[in-house]
């Protein structure tokens, strides 16, 4: 924890002492960062095609019911930081060239799950445990014919990194579950767990957009990579696994009086070559398949302007793979969520989710119960452009398939430097 405030320290002093003056300050709540972009640096880092982001996310949760522990106070604290560098070759070295991107990020605590919860999905999905610092992603990126084919090659986080008419695609995305530190925190309500995607390992990914609606996205990635690491070992070395994936999506807007609702449809297929067991199987099995669908609507708008948010939105899921493989063999999960539900709060969004992962029948003895649920509200306010802090509460019913039923209050805050 302290590395991290010191580290953190580290960098916005050094934009105090290289960053340049800038003549009016704007309100402090207007700002974009805590900082103002640290004090001008990013402003100034801008033509030359650099652009650089510092924030933070400190998050508290207590387990008031059920579970493996109401006392232990373990793990209530957790907390990270991402860096993000993103540098525009053609801005800096005057070529055409793609961009390069860097994410290093750092994080303390392992959450209340191993401690007080022990539920399958993970009720937090920000508790990385205690790392100073890693690289978690590094990748070069280079489009052609206007942004219709482009290419992605490195550490990759594979979870949503693309967009679609301002749709997050490109696996597993979504407009309303797929950020922990700004929405909901259990995991089985940010990605689909069937889908056996490293958090960022060495890969390729090639994304193409046949018209502003419609994209078709293919990728191969390390299997067995590990978010800490560089990827090279096992990439290179030993027995080479290679995850395939592949997912197609429109993203249509839906004509109302108050204007287009958008929605985004996502239809995956993957393909696993690890041998795998379920938790009770006495051996293990090759050629791991499953496929995947994320589909979310805008259902209403609280008025015509186009870049208005303000409104209610659904979103649903579904993954199925083999039992025989795997603990988890199908998924679904739903919710909504409304922005701008208190008069005069605007930005701030409300939501509540649902999701049920169902656990392989030839694993009743690991999972006697048969299945997790989980229920998750929670209401994110902004404090500033640059802060806002989300309470809320999860009930998850048979954690793993065989604990008591679990209340959980948390509530999140995060910042930009």
């Amino acid at each position: 924890m302290r590395r991290q405030i010191l580290w953190t320290a580290l960098v916005v002093g050094l934009g105090t002492v290289i960053g340049p003056a800038q003549e009016a300050q704007p309100n402090w709540q207007e700002r974009d960062s805590l900082t103002n972009d640290f004090w001008g640096l990013k402003d100034w880092l801008g033509p030359s095609g650099l652009d650089l982001s510092l924030n933070t996310t400190q998050i508290y949760q207590e387990n008031v019911r059920g579970g493996l522990s109401t006392r232990r106070q373990a793990g209530r604290f957790s907390g990270s930081y991402d860096l993000e560098l993103t540098a525009n070759l053609r801005a800096l070295l005057n070529v055409e060239a793609g961009r390069l991107y860097t994410h290093a990020e750092g994080s303390y605590s392992r959450g209340i799950d191993p401690y007080a919860v022990g539920s399958f999905f993970h009720v937090n999905g920000d508790a990385l445990g205690d790392r100073a610092i890693d690289v978690t992603e590094l990748w070069y990126e280079k489009s052609w014919l206007d942004g219709v084919l482009t290419v992605r090659l490195g550490k990759i986080d594979f979870t949503g990194g693309f967009e679609c008419r301002g749709c997050s695609v490109s696996f597993d995305g979504s407009l309303y579950a797929n950020d922990e530190t700004a929405r909901f925190l259990n995991l089985a309500l940010v990605n689909n767990p069937t889908i056996p995607l490293p958090l960022a390992a060495l890969g390729v990914i090639v994304h193409c957009m046949p018209a502003d609606w419609w994209y078709v996205s293919a990728g191969m990635q390390d299997a067995e990579g590990d978010r800490r690491e560089s990827g090279l070992a096992t990439t290179f070395d030993g027995d080479d696994y290679f995850l395939y994936i592949l997912e197609t999506g429109l993203a249509p807007r839906l004509r109302s009086a108050r204007g287009p609702l958008q929605a985004a449809y996502r239809f995956g297929l993957w393909y696993d070559p690890r041998p795998k067991g379920n938790s009770d199987s006495e051996q293990t099995y090759r050629n791991d398949v499953g496929f995947d669908t994320t589909c979310d609507q805008m259902l209403w708008k609280e008025d015509d302007r186009p870049d208005d948010q303000q409104g209610l939105g659904a979103f649903v899921r579904y993954g199925y793979t083999d039992a025989g493989r795997n603990d988890l063999t199908q998924f679904y999960s739903g919710g909504l969520q409304y922005q701008g539900l208190v008069p005069s709060r605007d930005e701030d969004v409300v939501g509540l989710g649902w999701a049920r992962g169902l656990f392989s029948d030839q694993a009743r003895i690991s999972f006697p119960e048969g299945h997790e649920s989980v229920v998750e509200t929670y209401y994110n306010a902004q404090l500033a452009n640059w802060s806002h802090v989300t309470p809320s509460v999860q009930y998850v019913a048979h954690p793993s398939g065989r604990g008591r039923d679990v209340v959980i209050i948390g509530l999140c805050a995060q910042i930009a430097f």
